[in-house]
């Protein structure tokens, strides 16, 4: 049986946060028996994996994570996403979930986070949520107020503001990693020639994104699980403790940095298989 994923288609505030890895939109899709690690039979389907990076890189983050999950035999979708506000982008990755057939799981890092917690509403196939040192926003919450809420962030310090000119001529801004600090402050645990291509590569959010308030979220009906990194820069422990707590989601540590598909993917790849042995 085979299963085909098709991809259809201010202020300023300087203690903004959301990140992610993003980019190239992959789209990788197969159906193989299953691995010995997932104790299902090989006539059993595997559900699609979607994948959402948050701002600040590419697609191309998730790179070591669909490796990984293509071996395991699951069909695998790494979103590209927009990056201009939280309704948009998350109506956009909603577009894709209803051009796969069977179930999902949805998977966000950072500001994907926010993402898939509005894209899973009304999208029946996502069976389960997965956040990888991601934003878990409660209705009204944004990202920049959400990282305010706990110390040890350093977005604040590490932001570069680009003015932008949307198309119906309201201001903006983009909003970037300084690349001298990208190191440092989103992958540290990465390789400095890695987070050298990685800050060369990221693709900005908007002040528009990253200050929308949330919809009503995905993860009060939809079971869930979290990866928090215990020395995240970007989103702090604390605040990914917080966020997994309040949505009860099933929730590891890691010691890791912000970049946790890029330095962990094996880590990343086996919460996602253990949500996914939950789909019926």
């Amino acid at each position: 049986m085979y299963r085909h994923a098709t991809l259809r288609r201010v202020r300023t505030p300087l203690t903004l946060l959301v990140t992610a890895v993003a980019g190239t939109a992959a789209i990788a899709t197969s159906v193989a028996p299953a691995s010995a690690t997932t104790g299902r039979p090989a006539s059993d389907p595997k559900p699609t994996v979607v994948l959402v990076h948050g701002a600040f890189a590419d697609s191309s983050s998730w790179n070591g994570v669909v490796k990984q999950l293509k071996k395991d035999g699951y069909p695998v979708v790494a979103a590209a996403n927009e990056l201009r506000s939280v309704s948009g982008d998350a109506a956009s990755v909603r577009n894709l979930l209803h051009s796969i057939d069977g179930p999902v799981v949805l998977v966000g890092h950072s500001y994907g986070g926010a993402v898939i917690s509005n894209a899973a509403r009304g999208a029946d196939n996502v069976k389960a949520l997965v956040y990888a040192d991601a934003f878990l926003p409660a209705k009204g919450e944004s990202a920049n107020e959400l990282v305010s809420k706990f110390q040890g962030s350093v977005i604040g310090k590490v932001l570069r503001p680009v003015p932008i000119t949307k198309q119906d001529g309201s201001k903006d801004f983009d909003f970037y990693i300084d690349q001298s600090k990208f190191h440092q402050a989103f992958g540290a645990d990465v390789p400095k020639q890695t987070a050298d291509l990685m800050a060369a590569t990221q693709r900005p959010g908007t002040g528009t994104a990253l200050n929308e308030p949330s919809g009503e979220p995905a993860w009060k009906t939809i079971p869930s699980w979290a990866l928090v990194g215990s020395n995240d820069r970007i989103i702090p422990r604390e605040l990914q403790l917080f966020m997994a707590e309040r949505a009860h989601a099933h929730i590891e540590e890691i010691r890791s940095s912000h970049a946790v598909s890029v330095s962990h993917p094996a880590a990343v790849s086996r919460i996602i298989d253990k949500a996914a042995q939950t789909v019926d």
